[in-house]
């Protein structure tokens, strides 16, 4: 199983899981693979790399009782490369704080969509009707959701009926994996 760091044109990332790299091709030439967000099929692998710990190597030596004292200045530049480690570290961690932070950002993003969804009557195309009904006092006000055009929504607006544009990404409308 290959799991892949994804990201569509509009730059959200995502993760993929396929058999192998011959499937991931074969599932982007036909147009399988689409951004959970936004639904955007252009998606590109962005590069990843497992994290290699070559100096892990070091640390059992001192601790299986080498007879060099941990506190000693060896001349092969082993201190060096630990703290060479720890600057990589760091930079490793603040790239991971980074996706983490994106991903956080999109997952509040789809929760807040799915209450949206959850609580809210569709009313499909008979939005701005429904809308204006619901201003004029002619119904009773519930919340609702539904399409509307860009021009019958700046109307709205003029009206003094508020009313926020929601995009609602497909990923919504299915069990999200």
């Amino acid at each position: 199983m290959k799991v892949l760091n994804l990201q569509c044109a509009a730059q959200h990332p995502f993760e993929g899981w396929f058999a192998s790299e011959d499937d991931f091709q074969a599932q982007l030439m036909r147009g399988l693979i689409e951004c959970p967000m936004c639904s955007e099929k252009s998606i590109y692998k962005m590069p990843s790399a497992p994290r290699l710990n070559f100096g892990a190597q070091q640390m059992p030596r001192l601790a299986a009782g080498n007879d060099e004292q941990p506190n000693s200045s060896p001349s092969d530049g082993t201190v060096a490369a630990a703290q060479g480690d720890r600057g990589a570290a760091s930079q490793e961690l603040a790239v991971v704080q980074r996706k983490a932070h994106g991903a956080a950002e999109q997952a509040a993003f789809l929760m807040a969509l799915r209450h949206v969804m959850a609580t809210t009557e569709d009313v499909g195309e008979r939005f701005a009707a429904e809308a204006r009904s619901m201003h004029y006092g002619d119904t009773k006000a519930r919340s609702i959701r539904g399409q509307a055009s860009a021009r019958e929504t700046v109307e709205l607006l003029e009206e003094g009926i508020e009313v926020m544009p929601l995009p609602l990404p497909a990923a919504l409308k299915e069990t999200l994996q």
